[in-house]
Formats: C-alpha cells, sequence, structure tokens
C-alpha cells in the first residue's frame, strides 16, 4: 500500500485542482459580482504568476506549457465563444484539441533544459510553428484539412459523441498516457502536473464556448504546473538526486524538531573507495542506491537521509538505542546478503580472484557490500542532536576498528 501511495502521490496536486475546478464551476453562479472578472482574467493573472515563478527557477518546461495554456484560452476567448458554426472557429477548435495536448505531452517526455538557452529556442518555435500553421489553415480557407481533422474513424458511441473530433480524443488520450508514464519514471512532479493539465484542458474544450468553464479549467491547468515548479524545487532542495531520500539539508531540519527522547545511527558502506577504483562510479552509484533503498523502508520508525558520499544518518524519533538496534541489524543483514549481478562492461579491467572479506563479496559475475553501523542515543551526557550523531560516528569508527560489517554503540 505505501509503494502505491508512493507511485501516486506525484498526481496528488493535479487531481485536487481538477476536483477545485468542478466544484467552482458548480457553484460559480453563486460569487460575488466583484469576483466577474476573475472568470475572464484569471487565466492571465495566473499564467503571468506562473510564468514568473518558473523563470525565476529556470523550469522552462513549466514557462512554455504556460505560454501554450494560455495562448489556447486566448484563441478560446478570440474565436471559440460564438460556437462552431463558422469555419475559423472549427478550425481553430480542431487544432487547439489536436495540437495543444500532444505539444504539453512533448514537453512531459523531453528532460529539462532550461528555458533562455537553445533548448528554449526550440520549443518556442514550435508554439509558433503550431500557432502559425492553424493561423494558414485558417486564413488561406484550407477547408480539407479542418475536415480531415473532424472525419469520424469510429462510429459507435462515445468515440462519435461530444465536440471534440475523434483524431483529438485519440491525442488527448495517448499525451495523458505518455506524460503519465514520463511522470511514474522521471517522478517528476511537472510531468505529473502536464497529465493534469492534459486533462484539465479536455474537459475545458468539450464546452468551447462555456467561457466561464473553460476559464476555470484553464486557471487550474495551470496552477497545477506553478504548483508543480515549486514541488520540484522543493525535493532537488530536501531530496538527493542519486537515492531520492532525504538530503542532509533535510535533515537539519529534521534535528531541529526533535523531542527529548530519540536514536541516531551512522551507516557507512565499507571499503567504498575501494569499490569504486576496481568497478568504477556506475558501478558504484548503483551500489548507493541500492543502500539508500534499503535504508528507506528500515524499520522501527526509523527516518533515512544521505548525509554525504557514502554515509547515510537513520533518526529513530521516540525510541533509544536498544529499541533502534534490532532494526538497524536487520537492515545490515539485509545488505550484506543483496548480490548485484555484473555485466560484461562493469568487470575491472584486470581479472581478480573472487573473495569474499567483512567489506563484501567481490567475483566474476556478482558483487555485494556491507555497511558498519554506528548507533546512539540522547542522554544525560549528550544533550543535543549534534553531540548524539558525533557520538554515533564514534561508534560507527569502533565498529569499522573491529572488522567492519557489523554494529557499535
Amino acid at each position: 500500500m505505501r509503494a502505491l501511495l508512493r507511485t501516486l502521490a506525484p498526481f496528488a496536486v493535479p487531481a485536487a485542482l481538477l476536483a477545485a475546478a468542478f466544484a467552482f464551476v458548480f457553484y460559480s453562479a453563486a460569487l460575488p459580482a466583484s469576483l466577474a472578472g476573475l472568470k475572464v482574467y484569471g487565466p492571465y493573472i495566473v499564467f503571468a504568476l506562473g510564468a514568473t515563478l518558473a523563470t525565476g527557477f529556470n523550469r522552462g518546461r513549466a514557462v512554455f506549457a504556460l505560454l501554450a495554456l494560455v495562448i489556447a484560452y486566448a484563441a478560446q476567448q478570440a474565436w471559440l465563444r460564438q460556437g462552431l458554426d463558422a469555419f475559423p472557429a472549427r478550425a481553430v477548435y480542431a487544432g487547439l484539441t489536436v495540437l495543444a495536448p500532444a505539444f504539453l505531452a512533448l514537453l512531459a517526455v523531453l528532460p529539462e533544459r532550461g528555458t533562455f538557452n537553445r533548448h528554449g529556442v526550440v520549443r518556442l518555435s514550435i508554439i509558433v510553428a503550431l500557432g502559425a500553421f492553424t493561423a494558414w489553415v485558417v486564413a488561406a480557407g484550407q477547408s480539407e484539412i479542418a475536415d480531415w481533422a473532424y472525419q469520424k474513424f469510429l462510429d459507435p458511441a462515445p468515440f462519435s459523441a461530444g465536440r471534440i473530433p475523434q483524431l483529438g480524443i485519440a491525442v488527448i488520450a495517448v499525451s495523458v498516457l505518455a506524460a503519465m508514464a514520463a511522470a511514474l519514471i522521471t517522478r517528476s512532479a511537472v510531468a505529473a502536473a502536464l497529465a493534469g493539465a492534459i486533462v484539465a484542458f479536455a474537459i475545458a474544450a468539450h464546452v468551447p464556448a462555456a467561457s466561464v468553464t473553460f476559464s476555470i479549467f484553464t486557471m487550474a491547468a495551470e496552477l497545477m504546473v506553478a504548483i508543480a515548479v515549486l514541488q520540484d524545487t522543493f525535493r532537488m532542495a530536501f531530496r538527493d538526486e542519486l537515492t531520492g531520500i532525504p538530503s542532509r539539508r533535510a535533515l537539519n531540519e529534521q534535528l531541529a524538531a526533535l523531542g527529548n527522547r530519540y536514536a541516531i545511527a551512522m551507516v557507512d558502506v565499507d571499503h567504498f573507495k575501494n569499490f569504486n577504483d576496481t568497478y568504477g562510479h556506475d558501478l558504484g552509484d548503483q551500489v548507493l542506491k541500492m543502500v539508500g533503498a534499503r535504508i528507506a523502508r528500515v524499520g522501527g520508525g526509523g527516518k533515512a537521509f544521505r548525509y554525504g558520499g557514502e554515509e547515510f544518518t537513520v533518526l529513530f524519533p521516540g525510541k533509544d538505542a536498544e529499541d533502534a538496534i534490532p532494526h538497524l541489524e536487520a537492515l545490515r543483514e539485509e545488505i550484506e546478503s543483496y548480490r548485484m549481478a555484473l555485466r560484461g562492461t562493469d568487470r575491472p579491467a584486470r581479472t581478480k580472484r573472487a573473495k569474499r572479506q567483512r567489506g563484501g563479496w567481490r567475483g566474476k559475475n556478482a558483487v555485494s557490500v556491507t555497511v558498519s553501523i554506528g548507533v546512539a542515543e540522547r542522554d544525560g551526557r549528550r544533550g543535543t542532536p549534534q553531540a548524539v550523531i558525533e557520538a554515533a560516528d564514534r561508534a560507527l569508527y569502533r565498529a569499522k576498528e573491529k572488522g567492519r560489517n557489523r554494529l557499535s554503540r
């Protein structure tokens, strides 16, 4: 269940904003007249705020997603409010429902490259090209292109229901799936927000002449992207990029909030420098990821952090050392028993005999590592978190002096 919740966590904010948008539309008639302007100018205001935020943090994907959304809203205001009877409105509507979701999905699967650079120029050029193409279709009266976009590929409902062309429905569906896959693979809040933004845009586009609905769901989509910028920035500041567990900055904040009873463990990968020298930094990074993933699952209410290099910290709020030791021993044994298969490119250049030592088992086809652990608790002699960390560090050195792959206190 915890794994499922972690998987779905990036989509929590988009889902909440979608629910809020539905509620806002339902009760929009009851809003005071003083807020009437927000229904019209709200998307422009949210765009300005979100784009400023995204530019400040150099989140290019968010900047261009917000730009695409506000252009789509401006097009709706200019062309779609009177319905889709006229050719220009039909052509613009087809362009929006096909091109906007595809562009948002493209941003979701592309890596973050910033804003004011050649990557930003390329992405801005795509927006300009899509807009220019739609404008050309309208200005040149290219009705055959619009008719092709509106043709029915499948006749049975629900594919024949609603105003969105079937081509647009197919593009929206594929775009949502692509953005969700990107979010799950990269754990990016921006990619998850873009998946939600595509859904919000599809709901808005379903009623193109309803200005209030289109405005509210456009604002919801923009807010998803803007909030995702803050989420990604928070993750970068407080999460270790390699292992995905909280970083030392997050540890410092947790230390400041500890009560009067707690234990702290310092965990260090044995012989890690020698391991890197023998197998290379790529496999060394894989080892750190593996160790970090297992420390993150430590029992007993322990909270894992990457302290730096090959060293990790585990906090046990409300526990003493005796409470923590069984869970730390289980962690040590789990890491010791884990075997990482070697590919051809992982093997050292010079063939060595397989050997087992307290720092890990090494051979031709698999490797393993061990960890040493030092643990200490707050007591009368150690009244601050820093003092407990220093005591845990001394215990860690004792564990190494005694042969490694062991726990000391």
